[in-house]
Formats: structure tokens, sequence, C-alpha cells
């Protein structure tokens, strides 16, 4: 932004006119209240300046609103300066309801073509309380998230999130249209349910208290508790995060940073939740067998086993990726009933048959 003090040219980029999240705009201000002989100091503190910049970011958004009638020419600013608008939405708490009408994300029932929270808002149905979303690395994966499985059942739509800021951003943004955010892939997820569903999950509950408890004594520490999940249909169980801590997209996105904290990343790191799909048939046989046997070492293999796949389908990274390759051989070798001990010892045999044969013939050299 240039700034003119009665037409005379001042400075060729004043910073302090626009924000941080609007830096990408260009235009000249000219201003009859200000003095010629201002300096950068005097920038910094004068109020006249503090009424400009209000009223250039009033008039940019006013601008954006205009831009995004054209459904074709906002596709392609969007493209451009989405990040910024959400950087807007974490830093400038004033206009924040103003930008969140600019947001466009993918949703379960938006199509090729991102959706509005306004339209998202009026395509809610009458039981839905919420406006729910996940953030993940794309579109692609979080289409197969395990996550959403509870909401496509119910006909809910869910927002895609793939883009890092929007980790940020939702910090900030708790509700639209007095409809508040609900992350999928954190803890305190409730649906509405009828009275046989919850007496269905009580008894569910108490049915399978003797699973959870093996669960989560063979996992230790890697968890905080194991529960039964509202939010999976198909899928055997998921890990969830807190709900004021880090999700697993955010973990990822912070051990991505070059400059990161160590200190505060051990605080903000989630505990992890097990949710577990009480009528999986998976988790129903893991129950039989446990019942039977609460040592079985098949048993503590299979629990890892399902802990390490929820780690990949929940978007984690695994800690120990050779025990993993570990479980998942053996699983092959008994699909192959393939023994553990393979016949080795021949090969070793012969190799020392070689070696005396190549030792005899030294000596006969010599």
């Amino acid at each position: 932004i240039k700034l003119y003090v009665r037409r005379v040219f001042i400075m060729d980029n004043c910073e302090e006119l626009v924000p941080e999240w609007l830096t990408f705009i260009k235009g000249i201000v000219d201003s009859e209240d200000l003095p010629l002989n201002i300096s950068r100091q005097q920038l910094q503190q004068d109020k006249i300046l503090k009424v400009i910049k209000k009223n250039i970011v009033k008039r940019a958004l006013e601008m954006f609103s205009e831009l995004a009638e054209n459904k074709d020419d906002y596709k392609k600013f969007y493209e451009q300066f989405a990040k910024n608008l959400k950087l807007g939405i974490h830093e400038d708490s004033a206009n924040r309801k103003k930008m969140a009408d600019l947001l466009r994300y993918s949703s379960t029932k938006s199509g090729e073509d991102p959706t509005s929270l306004k339209d998202y808002v009026t395509r809610m149905k009458e039981d839905q309380k919420f406006i729910y979303y996940i953030t993940g690395e794309s579109v692609k994966q979080l289409e197969t998230s395990p996550f959403i499985e509870q909401c496509k059942k119910r006909g809910f739509e869910v927002l895609f999130m793939t883009d890092p800021i929007d980790e940020y951003a939702m910090q900030q943004l708790k509700d639209y249209e007095d409809k508040k955010f609900v992350c999928l892939s954190k803890e305190g997820l409730k649906f509405d349910e009828s009275d046989d569903e919850k007496k269905k999950k009580e008894e569910e509950a108490a049915a399978f208290e003797g699973l959870t408890k093996l669960v989560k004594e063979v996992l230790g520490d890697k968890i905080e508790k194991v529960s039964l999940s509202d939010r999976i249909v198909s899928s055997p169980c998921v890990l969830v995060t807190g709900e004021y801590g880090w999700s697993a997209n955010m973990e990822r996105i912070m051990k991505a940073q070059a400059l990161r904290d160590n200190s505060t990343a051990s605080y903000m790191v989630s505990k992890k939740t097990m949710e577990i799909n009480p009528s999986h048939p998976i988790v129903k046989a893991l129950k039989k067998k446990a019942d039977e046997d609460k040592s079985d070492k098949t048993v503590k293999d299979l629990v890892w086993l399902l802990f390490d796949t929820a780690l990949l389908t929940s978007g984690f990274s695994l800690e120990d990726p050779t025990s993993y390759a570990e479980r998942i051989h053996r699983m092959i070798k008994l699909g192959l009933s393939v023994d553990d001990d393979v016949e080795e010892t021949p090969v070793a045999a012969d190799d020392a048959v070689e070696e005396d044969e190549g030792e005899s013939k030294m000596e006969e050299v010599d």
C-alpha cells in the first residue's frame, strides 16, 4: 500500500496500513489528516492510521464478498489466497464472522465444488445440532476415514479440511450461526439416541468390560483408556485424541516443523483413547478368545495388531514399524501355513563341509 499525504508521496510500502493476513492487496491511500513530516515511529502510534487500517480491512472484505457472487472468479481468487483468509480468522477477531462466510471446503455432499458454511447450514438435517468436520492430509484420505462412518450412516454432512492452517483457524472459529464446530477425530462426540439404543449401549458396556480392561493392560501407557465407540460402524477400532489437545493431523504438522520446540510438544500431544466397535466380528471374536484365556499370546498379538492398524487409519505414524512388520509376517505365515522353524541347519552344514574341504586343499598345497 502506497501512502500519500495531500497528494505528496510519503512511503512506497506502508506495512502499518494493513494487517499481516491482508498483505496481498495493492493500492494507494491519500490522507488529508496526516502531517507531511510524519516519521515511521509516529506512524505506528497514530490514531488516524488505525482508522485508515480499519477502513481498508472493511473495504477489502466488501470486495471479497462481491467477488464471491461470481463462482468462477471467486474459485480462482480462493485458490490463491485461501491461506490469507484463514490466517485472518486466526488473527482478526473483529472480522471473524465476515471471513467465515468467505471460507470454502470440500464435504461429503459438496461433490466437485467446495461448499460455503452458509450452504452447509441450509443443508443440515433437522436433528443435526453441530457442524461436523475432520482434518487430514487429503480429501481422498478423509473420504475413507473411519471417523466419518456414523455421520455418513445418519446422513450428516462432514467438512474436509486439508490445509495445515485449518488446524489453527479452527482453534479460533468455535461456531457459525450459533452452530458449534465438532471435530470427529476428538473426544466428546455424542449423537442423539433413543431409549432402546441407550439400553443396548449399557448392556454392551457391561458385556465388553473384561475386553476393554484386557486391552488397556496389554497396551499400557500407549493409551489413556479403552471405551466403546459411537462414531464407527464398519471399522473394528479407532484412536481418538483429547478434546483440547492436538489432533493426529496437528501432531503430524508439528513434527514437520523445522524449528519445533520439543518441550511444548510433550504436554500438547494428546493422550489417545482407543474406541472399539462392539458389533464388529473381529472384536466379537477377540472377546470370545479373551474370555477363554486372557493370557493367550495370540490375543495379545491381535490387540497390538489392532492398535497399530488403528494408529495408521486414525492418521498417526507408527512408533515401532519393525514390530508391526513382524506381527504382519507372523499373520502371513499363519495364512500360508509356514512353520516358524525354517530348515536352516542343512545350509549351515553344507557351508561347514565346504570350509573343511577348502582347508584340506590348502594343507595339500603346503
